[in-house]
């Protein structure tokens, strides 16, 4: 059955090409999605009180579902302002720095640190408990800000989390979807998961050393957090410092053994690590400023907070704009779209399946796109479902390559949505590093398109 495609699936395509293109050319989006809100609501309705009403409730939308990234990054950042005052950091970070002498090895070790992390837990803790060590590091080895955030982003959320090979989350939605076994799914991702995350990586690290030589990219301009890094007080002794440098990584790596002792993932491992940052705040604040520790201890998580807003302020209006491509248009606007709806995402996905003849070179590229879509309400995984069952179709259509398909729908959608190109989807990672996600979306996306072309070509063959 041909998915019907409504007025307000076309506008949403019209407004994705507009942000995409003011993204492009470096101007802010912010004004772009709230009209496009506005005209989704006001043409689902008819009604003017609820458009302007609906602006306001995709903001509360996109506010709740971003909350959680954005305590963690608050956290994070309030626990390493205190870190940083007492002297701690730069105890912790002396042996990292034994081996992170050039941009060229920091940008290679965090990456693989990262991506290795990734492979037991999610992206997003594993941002959180390296990025406090090991970003003053590169910093101080050379490697700007933005390189350090694309290395853990590429690494994390693009080869860890597209492959999944451990958790298994993501093989397991596509496998269920397509109908075959999960470890179908995984074998046949292996050399896509390397061919993708090699060729983007590579590809990353050679433009940003070609802009670091050309001056584009400085070292020396990071800002905000980056810059307090060389700033210590004289609040804890030697002894002191020392003992915290060791009892703070030992309190993280408890914390990766109850991960995976209880399995726990998603937002309840961001708990977990935010928790612990949480306590250790406390803890130092208390030691290093006594009987000043109480007021200090509010004073640091105010600061952390007024950073993570300050950096989430501008995503809010994009992230709400996208979220209503998924079930968030329910919920936001009301259930206006045709009833065999799975979503304007979804939909628009389905479609294009649905319009294109069945050779495995045009099954490859439909795969591709139908992953690339689906991935732009910046989950990388609602759409996963859609992408195997399109493999199967086109799988059992052309008699083979059920496996690879999905494979590649997969990886596409979590490279995409999953957090290397969709702006909030890459705040973990700019938070961290203090950089502007948008900016980051714009250095990740010719590298990771030229991973796409190669890997879908690559896709070709092994079908």
């Amino acid at each position: 059955m041909e998915m019907e495609l409504t007025a307000l699936h076309w506008i949403y395509v019209v407004f994705i090409a507009l942000i995409i293109g003011f993204m492009v050319k470096r101007r802010d989006t912010t004004l772009i999605c709230i009209i496009g809100i506005f005209l989704l609501a006001l043409v689902a309705t008819g009604s003017l009180a609820s458009s302007i009403s609906g602006i306001f409730n995709s903001f509360i939308f996109a506010i709740t579902e971003l909350m959680p990234t954005i305590l963690i990054i608050s956290i994070i950042v309030a626990m390493s302002t205190v870190l940083t005052k007492s002297g701690i950091n730069d105890v912790m970070i002396a042996p990292f720095a034994k081996f992170i002498k050039n941009p060229t090895l920091a940008f290679w070790i965090i990456g693989i640190v990262m991506m290795f992390i990734s492979c037991f837990f999610w992206p997003s803790p594993a941002v959180a408990l390296l990025g406090a060590v090991l970003l003053p590091v590169a910093l101080r080895a050379g490697l700007p800000a933005l390189g350090v955030a694309m290395a853990m982003n590429l690494f994390g959320h693009g080869i860890a989390l597209s492959g999944d090979f451990i958790i298994q989350a993501a093989p397991k939605l596509t496998a269920d979807a397509a109908s075959i076994p999960v470890g179908d799914v995984i074998a046949a991702s292996i050399p896509l998961v390397i061919t993708m995350g090699g060729v983007t990586t590579i590809s990353a690290f050679i433009l940003l050393k070609r802009d670091m030589k050309l001056g584009r990219i400085k070292a020396a301009d990071n800002e905000g957090i980056v810059q307090d890094q060389t700033f210590s007080e004289d609040l804890l002794t030697l002894a002191q410092k020392k003992f915290f440098a060791v009892f703070i990584p030992i309190a993280f790596l408890l914390d990766v053994v109850a991960l995976s002792i209880l399995k726990l993932q998603g937002g309840d491992a961001t708990a977990l690590v935010g928790g612990t940052a949480v306590f250790i705040l406390l803890i130092l604040s208390l030691v290093a400023h006594k009987q000043q520790g109480l007021e200090k201890s509010t004073a640091y998580l105010i600061q952390g907070f007024q950073f993570g807003f300050k950096v989430f302020g501008p995503v809010i209006p994009i992230a709400a704009f996208f979220y209503l491509g998924d079930s968030g248009f329910n919920q936001i606007i009301g259930a206006y779209l045709p009833k065999t709806s799975l979503g304007i995402v979804n939909d628009l996905g389905a479609a294009l399946a649905a319009s294109v003849p069945l050779t495995k070179e045009i099954a490859a590229v439909t795969l591709t796109g139908i992953g690339a879509i689906t991935g732009l309400d910046g989950s990388g995984f609602s759409g996963i479902s859609l992408a195997g069952s399109v493999a199967k179709l086109f799988g059992t259509a052309i008699g083979s390559g059920t496996a690879t398909l999905t494979a590649l729908g997969q990886i596409t959608a979590i490279w995409v949505g999953g957090g290397t190109l969709i702006p909030w989807a890459l705040i973990p990672a700019a938070a961290i590093c203090n950089v502007s996600p948008f900016e980051l979306a714009r250095r990740n996306l010719l590298p990771v398109t030229i991973g796409l072309v190669v890997t879908t070509i690559v896709a070709m063959f092994i079908i």
